[in-house]
């Protein structure tokens, strides 16, 4: 998968890195924060002109609100299967 830097998405924008900062901030470019740096899929940028990015940016969004309820979920099960088997 190809992805880009900020200022690389700038340039071909032909915007400011701060302007493209502040639509990974507004949800219009979807970008996946990689310890201090953004990479933004190629497919986002696509998505920016199509105005589904919005969509998938909500979709997101809403998944990572529901993984710490998952995560929770499968450790108390694990715990519940862990306390009954006759095994450990």
């Amino acid at each position: 998968m190809k992805a880009y830097t900020t200022e690389q998405v700038a340039q071909m924008l032909q915007l400011s890195k701060n302007t493209v900062y502040e639509l990974i901030n507004r949800g219009e470019i979807v970008a996946k924060k990689i310890g201090k740096v953004y990479r933004i899929p190629a497919i986002s940028l696509l998505f920016l002109f199509t105005g589904m990015d919005e969509d998938i940016y909500k979709a997101q969004m809403e998944d990572e609100r529901n993984i710490k309820k998952v995560e929770k979920v499968i450790r108390d099960v694990r715990k519940e299967i862990w306390a009954k088997s006759k095994f450990f």
